[in-house]
């Protein structure tokens, strides 16, 4: 009997082990589920905002590309103070939208692996404040190749031709050129440093200026006008090549329609 007792005691003890086990994997399941609903739930959330800000951000980014722009040519006190306070209530816009989607990012470490570089682009305008070691003169910088960056990329998705992107990115290109060759050289004008940027990107013309960073532009501009043309000499080259196929298979289908 005493051995009947114990027996029934460890099958009790089993069941309850057991009962307990398969609750605790039915818990675990039941989170990994709400997780999994939770992740699929942010992400089409993140997709739909990146749908929704995707035209209006892009806009905005060519318009802090030309805000920028003014404030290196202004010259009135009054302009260049309205300039100011419209490309820092950009930034705050740029700074805000980054934020919303880091917030709705299913992954938020991931998604600052893939956009670190934005996140630079956001910090690098208060550099402009730091007047040690040249680091104002670094911020200004920076914040002329961030407008640019952040130009193109509007270009980019505004623009569904590539001809026409290619277009717009050399215009925004010629113009960060300008602003860098006026900023950083010896120009006597924005519209000098204009002109010489303007040729070097499209025909690789060397830059009137002298000294490290005309060198140094000009040799980024002279590559750039590399590219371009052998993108846009493969572009056209495709264009050709694709319409004599299609001439030579219209060719053929009419041939067979006459034999038949």
């Amino acid at each position: 009997m005493n051995g009947a007792g114990e027996h029934n005691g460890d099958d009790r003890a089993e069941r309850a082990s057991r009962s307990t086990s398969e609750a605790f994997e039915d818990h675990l399941d039941s989170v990994s589920q709400r997780a999994k609903a939770e992740t699929e739930r942010r992400q089409s959330w993140a997709e739909e905002l990146a749908d929704r800000l995707d035209r209006p951000m892009s806009v905005l980014g060519v318009l802090f590309l030309l805000v920028v722009l003014g404030q290196a040519i202004a010259t009135r006190p009054a302009l260049t103070g309205v300039l100011s306070v419209l490309s820092w209530l950009l930034w705050l816009v740029f700074v805000g939208e980054y934020a919303l989607r880091l917030y709705v990012a299913p992954d938020r470490r991931s998604f600052l692996r893939r956009t670190w570089w934005q996140l630079v682009f956001l910090v690098v305008p208060f550099l402009r404040f730091l007047r040690l070691a040249g680091i104002g003169r670094l911020g200004r910088l920076g914040r002329v190749l961030s407008s640019t960056v952040r130009g193109s990329r509007s270009a980019g998705r505004l623009l569904s031709s590539r001809v026409g992107w290619l277009a717009s990115l050399s215009a925004i290109v010629a113009l960060a050129g300008s602003q860098l060759l006026y900023a950083f050289t010896s120009y006597p004008s924005y519209a000098a440093a204009l002109h010489d940027a303007a040729l070097a990107t499209i025909t690789g013309e060397p830059v009137a200026a002298e000294g490290p960073v005309a060198r140094g532009i000009e040799v980024v501009l002279a590559v750039y006008s590399v590219v371009v043309f052998a993108t846009l000499a493969a572009s056209l080259g495709a264009y050709f090549l694709q319409q004599t196929t299609q001439a030579t298979q219209d060719s053929r289908l009419d041939r067979r329609h006459e034999a038949q």
